[in-house]
């Protein structure tokens, strides 16, 4: 899908773009917070910047930033996307019921940011509980070191 975006530019480019999809809505709903708008393309670029350089270092933390991960983190973050999913549809299943019981248009903002809160902490709590090694792979890893392979 990314394939024409160095991969060191994938992770900042989608940061640029949500972020300043967000700007963009606080700039059009105008109003008396149409100033939300500068100082969230100001964190956007803050971000992007940062996840940017981030990429440089030689950690799994820059290996994601960088779009150089490897077959664990991948794992993981297959695993943490899973759990997003399904805690995505129970934020949706409530949403819509706060949706229809209040009858107001105006609980839609607040349904979709329960969506949105819901399903990043999710994948932050997926992160932590699926990003340590669980002890069969402790033993996998004894194993290994009592019974080398030599090939």
């Amino acid at each position: 899908m990314m394939g024409w975006i160095r991969p060191r530019l994938r992770v900042p480019v989608i940061w640029a773009i949500g972020g300043t999809m967000l700007a963009v809505a606080w700039a059009i709903r105008g109003g008396p917070l149409w100033w939300l708008s500068i100082f969230t393309e100001a964190g956007v670029l803050a971000r992007v910047l940062g996840v940017y350089l981030w990429g440089r270092e030689d950690t799994d933390e820059g290996a994601l930033a960088a779009s150089r991960a490897d077959e664990r983190q991948q794992e993981i973050a297959q695993r943490s996307w899973s759990l997003v999913g399904k805690v995505s549809m129970a934020a949706a299943l409530v949403g819509l019921s706060v949706t229809i019981a209040l009858r107001s248009p105006a609980a839609w903002p607040l349904a979709f940011l329960i969506m949105f809160g819901t399903s990043t902490l999710s994948f932050l709590i997926g992160l932590s509980a699926y990003g340590n090694a669980s002890a069969s792979d402790d033993e996998d890893a004894r194993d290994v070191a009592r019974y080398p392979v030599n090939h």
